[in-house]
């Protein structure tokens, strides 16, 4: 079939002609959106699951649905090691300028400005082989930068008095701002505290300003070790494989845009060799769609296909991450495979590999830090990449 008319789309981030399953996930955000908007206290919003589920896809949705109602958006992608100060101030600064051609009364557009160019040079940067205060930041913020407002150097005191200035710029407006947060679980613990502080501060006072994350599974327990009010202060939804009617509708719905349809026993197929992982739909659908020379398409299209999707997902899904890996840390991971595709004990893994537990640590840390592993609990890791086990024992040892 013509493969410029291919409706599929595995792509980082890059939205699926039909976002099917995320319908629940969805209307919770409207009824967050709708209950800001009039002035309910509400809760932000936590989007948890593994690599490939669509969390990017639905962050992205979210934030469409604001722009929709007119809100101030703005978005982020945390970093290990890197300050929310400069991203956070960058983001809020594009959600104002959303905001000041309908706000009545430039002048107070300008005094948030003041603030907000004061909160991002308040920040420490490291210049050569010290620390010290760097005023680079200039975004096109003409004003000059105001004094005794989110300039502290605090990040909690900061950011809490950013979001309350903003949220009344928003309140002046009648509408709300939203910050989205994706990687979440990548935010330095200081910064994770100061962000959960400024949230917690907002829920009381019920500004309009939420902010809405994206993270692996467990961003819950990142938030909770930072502050104990946590897990009341954020509404948690966690996604994860479509079910076989979401899948289906994933496949036929673009598809006969095209006027291409679908044999049940390709659907079948399809829904064995993708798991029901959106990605993985997506990435089988569009080898399938090239190699099938005319519609319906059938399993035996699916069976020439699928080592076609395999290869492509060993090399740009699986293979980029695992290069990423050191051989400790590769040795560590196959062990991980080598038990099973559950989450698996770390002692386990030390008895796989025959050392001691405490000899690991840095493999597991740095495998945790590069987002490879996740910890599913206490004394259990697990894959951030559904079925990178599979992959791992299919590779030569």
């Amino acid at each position: 079939m013509d493969p410029v008319r291919n409706p599929y789309a595995p792509g980082a981030g890059q939205r699926p002609p039909e976002l099917a399953g995320r319908d629940r996930e969805l209307q919770q955000f409207e009824v967050v959106l709708e209950r800001v908007a009039r002035g309910r206290p509400e809760r932000s919003m936590i989007i948890t699951g593994l690599r490939g589920v669509g969390k990017t896809v639905l962050l992205n949705s979210f934030r469409s649905m604001a722009i929709q109602r007119l809100w101030g958006t703005g978005k982020i992608e945390a970093r290990p090691d890197q300050s929310i100060r400069r991203p956070v101030a960058s983001a809020l600064h594009m959600a104002i300028r959303e905001l000041a051609p309908r706000h009545r009364a430039p002048d107070r557009i300008e005094e948030f400005l003041g603030v907000l160019k004061a909160f991002a040079q308040a920040g420490e940067e490291p210049t050569g082989k010290s620390k010290a205060r760097v005023h680079r930041w200039q975004p096109g913020i003409d004003v000059p930068a105001a004094r005794g407002r989110a300039d502290s150097g605090d990040l909690e005191i900061d950011l809490t008095e950013l979001f309350v200035d903003a949220a009344s710029v928003a309140t002046d407006v009648g509408v709300g701002i939203a910050l989205f947060v994706d990687e979440m679980q990548d935010i330095p613990a200081d910064d994770v505290s100061a962000l959960c502080a400024a949230c917690h501060e907002l829920s009381q006072n019920g500004g309009p300003l939420i902010v809405v994350g994206a993270g692996l599974p467990h961003l819950p327990a990142v938030l909770s070790a930072s502050k104990s009010y946590s897990e009341r202060l954020f509404r948690y939804a966690r996604i994860d494989r479509l079910d076989r009617e979401s899948a289906d509708y994933a496949l036929m719905a673009p598809a006969e845009r095209e006027d291409v349809t679908f044999t049940e026993e390709a659907l079948d197929a399809l829904y064995v060799a993708a798991d029901g992982y959106p990605y993985f739909v997506q990435a089988y659908a569009k080898v399938v769609w090239d190699v099938a020379p005319d519609t319906p398409i059938t399993a035996d299209d699916i069976k020439v296909a699928a080592p076609e999707a395999e290869s492509e997902l060993a090399v740009g899904f699986f293979g980029s991450r695992y290069e990423r890996a050191t051989p400790a840390e590769r040795d560590y991971m196959r062990a991980m495979a080598v038990l099973g595709d559950e989450p698996v004990a770390t002692a386990a893994v030390a008895d796989e590999l025959g050392r001691k537990p405490s000899s690991l640590s840095p493999a597991r840390d740095g495998l945790i830090k590069k987002g490879l592993v996740y910890s599913a609990e206490r004394g259990l890791v697990a894959f951030t990449v559904p079925h990178f086990g599979k992959f791992l024992r299919s590779q030569p040892a």
